[in-house]
């Protein structure tokens, strides 16, 4: 499963497109020129934009930069996902923002988003707002829409940049190692003992330059990766109202205690209580 490069077509007449894109069973790690906008809605899930892995709860709007590779945001998500993904065309940046001097904020933003940017806050709610809205507006309102977006969020402080270094596509392609790969095996065997020996020789690595590898490309060791993955399949579990003891060795944890003690550094609250809060308002939306 190597990076692709999506091609993106666009309407005649129109400099950006919005639509909702639906991949869950697919792993679609690609990149495009085009700076894309992406808000996804679910009760929780993975983002991988350029080297930065990790999981999002609720909602998530990300801008992401010219040529940043990504992996598609509702990747085995198994509850319901709803997603707005508005792409631009690289001359309608070029021809109409950037040369305006009046927009220099939001060329500003558009430099920075090759580090892939989340926002949240007001600001996140004002454009998720807006973005609905310009699904049934014409063409000038949605455009006007559209520049009205990219000034909210190139004025807003509540944003956090994902990586701290340039992961455009000329840095992965000096990569030989498939990601996909790896996901597909902690996907396939989280439920069980994991072994890093097996993932390196898939992948036709000895175990430490696989291991140097998986740090260096996400910034956590491999067994943190999967215990991180597990507590994330764990969430969905107790989501659907499941026992939270079944649930400790269903993901591939040995002991309840350590499952509790791991959980709560990573979530912030005991299972119990993230079930607790958060069971009612999930049951109200799947």
């Amino acid at each position: 499963m190597k990076i692709q490069k999506e091609i993106i077509s666009f309407e005649d007449g129109k400099s950006f497109k919005l639509f909702s894109p639906s991949l869950k069973n697919c792993f679609f790690w690609h990149y495009h020129p085009e700076i894309e906008l992406v808000y996804v809605e679910a009760s929780n899930g993975i983002r991988h934009v350029g080297k930065n892995i990790s999981d999002f709860k609720e909602s998530e709007l990300l801008l992401i930069g010219s040529n940043v590779p990504h992996l598609n945001f509702d990747y085995k998500i198994q509850t319901e996902c709803k997603q707005l993904v508005l792409q631009m065309r690289e001359n309608f940046l070029q021809d109409l923002i950037f040369p305006v001097p009046e927009f220099e904020n939001i060329k500003h933003l558009l430099d920075r988003s090759y580090l892939g940017l989340s926002f949240c806050g007001e600001a996140k709610k004002i454009v998720v707002e807006k973005l609905h809205r310009m699904k049934d507006e014409n063409s000038f309102e949605s455009l006007i829409g559209l520049i009205e977006i990219l000034n909210i969020l190139a004025n807003s402080d509540e944003v956090k940049e994902l990586n701290n270094e340039d992961t455009r596509i000329k840095w992965f392609l000096n990569d030989k190692i498939r990601m996909g790969t790896i996901y597909d095996y902690i996907n396939e065997n989280y439920d069980k003992k994991t072994n890093v020996n097996e993932i390196a020789q898939i992948v036709s690595l000895s175990t430490p330059a696989f291991c140097r590898y998986f740090k260096k490309q996400t910034n956590m060791t491999f067994t943190d990766f999967v215990n991180n993955y597990r507590i994330n399949q764990a969430k969905l579990l107790l989501l659907q109202n499941s026992c939270i003891t079944e649930i400790c060795f269903q993901v591939g944890f040995e002991s309840l205690s350590y499952f509790n003690k791991l959980f709560k550094q990573h979530v912030g609250e005991t299972p119990s209580e993230f079930k607790k809060k958060h069971l009612n308002k999930v049951e109200g939306m799947i």
